[in-house]
């Protein structure tokens, strides 16, 4: 019997308790999953950073860590833990992101705001380019930045990607290294940040590289909310230089109600909506690697603690 320990609130697990178990049967796995066991009895833990578990040392026998989040920001550089650490890659959040990130893409290609936040009687008409002649760049080319990346170019964008080391995706010009991010920005009519967050990546997006940007350039951030100086884009925003920004993750979360970005003109603010993990599919993902565990294979979507992600 494998033990399986659920590390989380207990509104996740009044989430997760029946997708799990129905998954684990239908894997063929004999399992006990529950929100208690001494810890030297745990084979897996199926783990969100906001646990009460945060020393890993008891936990002699645990053979991975399995993440419900994407993000392991918060758990990565603990230093008790030595066990193998998932990050979670959803299927449902890949497409629920692809999903948003077109639509505001859209949003912003086609200028439906002047038509849908302007209705004072005024006729100007307005005819916006077509996909191939608007240039989008995603940073972060990660399960979920490759995605919407390649998602964007089959509409018939021109679309940049650019990541930390050599990518290939299929329709999409892959640039890397600190070259490659100044040539994707300068590419950028349309910037989609969808970076971890690592020491690497906070503040990536600051005053000289806002600057590489075209003017009138609009920026949809659904990845983290430090990979932007806010001041920097507060004041680039200012200036006009860029136009604007749709922003749905952020440095204190909820958004505190007297942040400039509230009552900003050129800011759409949105309550970290873009993507959420989907707890059927999410369940699937977990219960593949607690198989693959068990039989010896490599676990899926491991964590790289050199990069942090």
């Amino acid at each position: 019997m494998i033990n399986i320990l659920f590390a989380a609130t207990e509104e996740r697990w009044a989430d997760y308790e029946a997708p799990l178990k129905r998954a684990l049967t239908d894997a063929g796995l004999a399992a006990n999953l529950r929100q208690d066991f001494p810890p030297e009895d745990v084979d897996y833990i199926v783990y969100a950073p906001n646990s009460t578990v945060q020393d890993f040392t008891p936990y002699t026998r645990c053979k991975a860590v399995l993440n419900i989040w994407a993000g392991v920001e918060s758990i990565v550089g603990n230093t008790t833990l030595n066990i193998p650490l998932a990050r979670m890659v959803d299927p449902g959040m890949t497409q629920g992101m692809i999903e948003w990130v077109l639509g505001h893409v859209m949003r912003y290609h086609l200028g439906m705001d002047r038509n849908i936040l302007v209705q004072d009687g005024t006729w100007q008409p307005h005819v916006p380019p077509l996909a191939a002649e608007r240039r989008v760049t995603v940073l972060g080319m990660g399960a979920l930045g490759s995605a919407c990346a390649r998602t964007i170019a089959q509409v018939g964008f021109d679309v940049t990607g650019w990541s930390r080391g050599p990518k290939t995706v299929e329709g999409v010009s892959c640039l890397h290294g600190d070259d490659g991010l100044a040539e994707a920005l300068e590419r950028a009519d349309i910037l989609v940040l969808l970076l971890p967050k690592t020491a690497a990546t906070e503040n990536l997006l600051n005053t000289e590289r806002l600057a590489q940007m075209p003017k009138g350039a609009m920026i949809i951030n659904p990845g983290r909310g430090p990979l932007i100086d806010d001041d920097a884009l507060l004041a680039a925003l200012k200036s006009g230089h860029i136009a604007h920004a749709t922003l749905d993750v952020f440095r204190i979360e909820p958004l505190p109600a007297d942040h400039p970005y509230w009552a900003h003109p050129n800011v759409t603010v949105t309550p970290h909506i873009a993507s959420e993990t989907r707890v059927s599919t999410a369940s699937q993902v977990i219960v593949e690697n607690v198989r693959r565990g068990e039989t010896g294979e490599p676990l899926l979507h491991l964590v790289d603690r050199s990069s942090g992600y």
